[in-house]
């Protein structure tokens, strides 16, 4: 149990060099959607061709003005034949079905929403999140989605890290009460 909290302090230093590189990538010039997609392209400045668009997908958004709405997400292909997503904004109604039919893109470069479940991660079936773009201008008939944060990222290692202490902690004091009560 101490190893683990030991392994979360070291995830928690991985973590902050991920945020503040994320935070540096909102700063930089865009460049082509590369093929491989890292982790030290988290939030970069993006440019795309959508050459085929497939389906789309909506989900729980918010845009650039703070208002909560429902975010479409459209399924591209490049002209590569690279897969990717692309957030092209936010509408209150959601019923309204987006026209828009691929083209150039620029946006950030985030991850698409899901992701593989635990039972994946457990039988190694989990693969990688889809790469997204949050488009900086909007489809027709839509608000521009909040461009992503680095601040929003998750970091809980520290917290982890002081459970897995306590966890130790309490099978020690549990261990020499039992010793205790043995020798009595």
């Amino acid at each position: 149990m101490v190893a683990l909290g030991v392994w979360q302090l070291q995830r928690r230093a991985e973590k902050a060099m991920l945020i503040a590189h994320a935070r540096a990538n909102l700063d930089r010039p865009a460049q082509p959607l590369p093929a491989r997609i890292t982790d030290d392209l988290l939030l970069a400045r993006v440019t795309a061709i959508c050459a085929q668009v497939g389906d789309w997908t909506m989900g729980a958004g918010r845009a650039v003005d703070g208002s909560s709405g429902y975010r479409h997400i459209a399924a591209c292909t490049g002209p590569t034949g690279q897969p990717f997503r692309v957030d092209m904004g936010v509408a209150a109604n959601p019923k309204l079905r987006p026209v828009w039919s691929g083209g150039p893109v620029a946006g950030t470069l985030s991850q698409a929403p899901g992701g593989p479940t635990l039972l994946d991660r457990l039988t190694g079936r989990a693969t990688p999140p889809a790469p997204m773009i949050v488009s900086d201008t909007p489809a027709t008939g839509l608000r521009a989605s909040h461009r992503p944060d680095p601040a929003s990222l998750p970091d809980n290692h520290l917290a982890y890290a002081v459970q897995w202490f306590a966890f130790a902690l309490a099978a020690v004091i549990t261990y020499l009460l039992a010793l205790r009560r043995r020798s009595r």
